[in-house]
């Protein structure tokens, strides 16, 4: 493994699971010493532990919190996310609120706080891990989509903002990611289609992909590791689907 990252600092959202422990065990793995934010303590705690960095139990619904917040990283990725899975008409407001408060609003708060460090240094990474449903939407999922294309617009808004700051701002926009996030989707998606779980993955999830398997973590960390390195210099206000085809139809 190369060393690209040697001096770098990263903080990681959603950082004890899933997308985000697998870019936390990369980017560590390239020499960045990694801060890995969660909710989750005991997680996080033995994450950090794991790839010698540090741990950061934060609650990023806490937005009051984040709004007088400093963060001094070179890297920042953006990957935290909850999901509900419901019909318009019967959805609950307030887990529309808590889904754009967490997946657009908290982005908008970290991003905000962590310029000022990487303005002054001329250098940032800023990777906003969105989804292929930053691009496209699907039934039921109003909320998650909402707030996957409002942070493509701010991802954008930050690069061109950034530019001249040595500052770079990408999305990174996976299909179905295998995480407990999607597996916990299966239930749901089983329920709102009126079909059994086991036909889930076929007939809802991997529908429109060419390749019919999910998404791996680690595919996912390849990228952001390489987003954040300086060979992406000139990658600025961008996304990268890794989603199988989805999007090509």
């Amino acid at each position: 493994m190369d060393n690209t990252l040697n001096g770098r600092k990263a903080v990681v959202t959603g950082g004890a699971s899933g997308i985000g422990a697998a870019c936390v065990r990369e980017l560590a793995a390239r020499g960045a010493k990694v801060v890995v934010a969660d909710v989750d303590s005991a997680g996080a705690a033995a994450l950090a532990d794991e790839v010698g960095g540090t741990a950061w139990s934060v609650d990023l619904l806490d937005v009051d919190g984040l709004a007088t917040l400093s963060l001094d990283c070179d890297i920042l990725v953006n990957n935290a996310g909850i999901q509900s899975i419901s019909p318009i008409e019967a959805f609950d407001p307030a887990d529309f609120r808590r889904i754009i408060a967490l997946m657009l609003e908290a982005p908008f708060l970290l991003i905000r706080a962590a310029l000022p460090h990487m303005y002054a240094n001329g250098f940032g990474r800023i990777i906003n891990v969105s989804s292929v449903h930053g691009i496209r939407a699907s039934p039921f999922k109003s909320a998650y989509v909402s707030a996957k294309h409002g942070l493509e617009g701010l991802s954008k808004v930050t690069a061109l903002e950034g530019g001249e700051h040595g500052v770079t701002s990408n999305c990174i926009n996976p299909g179905y990611v295998r995480t407990p996030l999607v597996e916990k989707q299966i239930v749901d998606q089983a329920k709102v289609h009126g079909i059994p779980e086991a036909e889930v993955l076929a007939k809802v999830m991997l529908t429109e992909s060419a390749v019919k398997r999910l998404v791996e973590p680690e595919e996912v960390a390849s990228l952001v590791a390489w987003m954040a390195s300086d060979h992406a210099g000139m990658v600025t206000g961008s996304s990268y689907v890794m989603d199988g085809g989805w999007s090509a139809r």
